[in-house]
C-alpha cells in the first residue's frame, strides 16, 4: 500500500488522493490568448526529475502541494498551499 502524507490530515492511503497537475503560473485572464489558456489548462512540462504538484485529499477537500520525483515516483515533501507560496516569495527576495 502506498502512503501519502497530507500536511493537514497526516499519512493516508494513496487512494484518498486526486492528482491535480503541475504547479505553474496562471496567465493573466484579461490578456491571455486562447493558445495560452489551452497550454495552461492542458499541457504539462512533463519533467523527468523533481516537480511541484497539486494534490487533493478528497475526503476532506483539502488541496496541498507535493514535491515529487517523477523518475522514481517518490513523494519527497508535502506542504500546505500557504507554505508553498511563502517559500516561493522567500526565494524571490
Amino acid at each position: 500500500m502506498k502512503i501519502l502524507t497530507c500536511p493537514i490530515n497526516g499519512p493516508r492511503n494513496i487512494t484518498e488522493f486526486v492528482w491535480g497537475g503541475e504547479v505553474k503560473a496562471m496567465p493573466d485572464p484579461s490578456a491571455a490568448s486562447d493558445d495560452e489558456w489551452t497550454a495552461y489548462l492542458f499541457l504539462d512540462a512533463n519533467v523527468a526529475g523533481e516537480i511541484y504538484e497539486w494534490w487533493l485529499h478528497a475526503p476532506t477537500n483539502t488541496w496541498f502541494i507535493a514535491r515529487r520525483n517523477t523518475v522514481t515516483d517518490t513523494i519527497l515533501e508535502t506542504m500546505t498551499v500557504d507554505a508553498y507560496f511563502a517559500r516561493q516569495r522567500g526565494s524571490q527576495a
